[in-house]
C-alpha cells in the first residue's frame, strides 16, 4: 500500500485491492481513520473487483452503521443508499454540507462506490475545514470563540420520533485528533448562531462558506470507474457538481456511525 497526498487537501491510497478475500481488514481501518484523521479524505482507485457485499464489508469493519431516515435505500442492501441523475428531469441540487449534522451524533464517516460514471461533469468536491478555521478573519475568529451552530433538518422527512435538530460548536475538535475544525453546513440547515440574531446568523454564515469553499481550499474529485472514496465529516464539507453532467452519475453510499470502533 501507498499513499499520495493530494492538494489541497486529502490522499490517494494506491496498490490496495479492497476486494482480496485475504486482506486484513481489522488492521486496515486503523490505518484509514488515521488518514481520514490527517487528510480528510481518502480516494483508494481502481476498485473494480470490489461489489456492494465488499462495499459494506468494508464501511462494517469501522463499527456501527448509519443511515439518513428519508434517503433512499438500495434494494438488495438496505444499510446503504442509491445516489444517481437516473430517470431524473432536472439535476440534483447539491449545497455544500456535512451528512446529518442535525443529530447529537452527527455520522463521522461517508464513503462513495462508483457504479456508474458520466462521460464529463459529476466531481464531487471536498472544502479543507482544519484549514478553513486555521485561515479564519481575526473578526471571525473573535465573534465566534465558544459559539454555538444549531442543525437543523431539511429536504429528508426523518419519520416520527426521530431528532430533527442539534447544537455543535462552531469549532469543533475532531473526535480523533482533538484538533479544532470549522463545523458548519448548508445554509438552510444552519438555523441559530448562539448569541446571534437570525439576521447576523444568515450573514455569519454566508462568510463563512464564502471562505470554507474558496477554490484555494478545494479538492475537486473526477470521478473514474472503480473509485471508491471515504470521507471524514468532522473535518470536510462536500458537495456533488451536478452541473454540466453528461451521462449517468450512480453511487452507493454508505456511512459510519462513530470515529471509535
Amino acid at each position: 500500500m501507498r499513499t499520495v497526498p493530494l492538494q489541497p487537501l486529502g490522499v490517494r491510497v494506491e496498490d490496495l485491492d479492497l476486494a482480496d478475500p485475504a486482506l486484513d481488514l481489522p488492521g486496515l481501518v486503523p490505518v484509514l481513520r488515521d488518514l481520514l484523521a490527517e487528510h480528510g479524505v481518502v480516494h483508494v482507485p481502481d476498485q473494480h473487483a470490489l461489489d456492494d457485499d465488499g462495499f459494506l464489508a468494508l464501511l462494517q469493519a469501522f463499527g456501527p452503521l448509519a443511515f439518513t431516515t428519508g434517503e433512499t435505500p438500495l434494494a438488495s442492501h438496505p444499510q446503504l443508499n442509491v445516489i444517481s441523475n437516473v430517470g431524473r428531469e432536472s439535476p440534483p441540487v447539491s449545497n455544500w454540507h456535512v451528512d446529518t449534522s442535525y443529530v447529537d451524533r452527527p455520522p463521522a464517516y461517508t464513503a462513495l462506490r462508483a457504479v456508474q460514471v458520466p462521460v464529463e461533469g459529476g466531481a464531487t468536491q471536498f472544502s479543507d475545514q482544519y484549514a478553513a478555521l486555521d485561515s479564519l478573519p481575526d473578526d471571525l475568529r473573535a465573534l465566534l470563540a465558544d459559539k454555538t451552530l444549531r442543525h437543523v433538518v431539511t429536504g429528508v422527512d426523518p419519520g416520527p420520533g426521530e431528532q430533527t435538530e442539534a447544537e455543535h460548536p462552531l469549532f469543533r475538535p475532531h473526535p480523533v485528533t482533538g484538533r479544532p475544525a470549522l463545523y458548519l453546513t448548508a445554509p438552510k440547515r444552519c438555523a441559530a448562531i448562539s448569541g446571534l440574531d437570525e439576521v447576523e446568523t444568515r450573514e455569519v454564515v454566508a462568510r463563512l462558506l464564502d471562505h470554507s469553499t474558496r477554490p484555494d481550499n478545494v479538492l475537486a474529485h473526477r470521478w473514474a470507474p472503480g473509485d471508491v472514496v471515504l470521507w471524514d465529516n468532522a473535518c470536510v464539507l462536500h458537495r456533488a457538481d451536478h452541473s454540466a453532467v453528461v451521462g449517468d452519475r450512480v453511487m452507493h453510499r454508505g456511512m459510519v456511525a462513530s470515529h471509535v470502533a
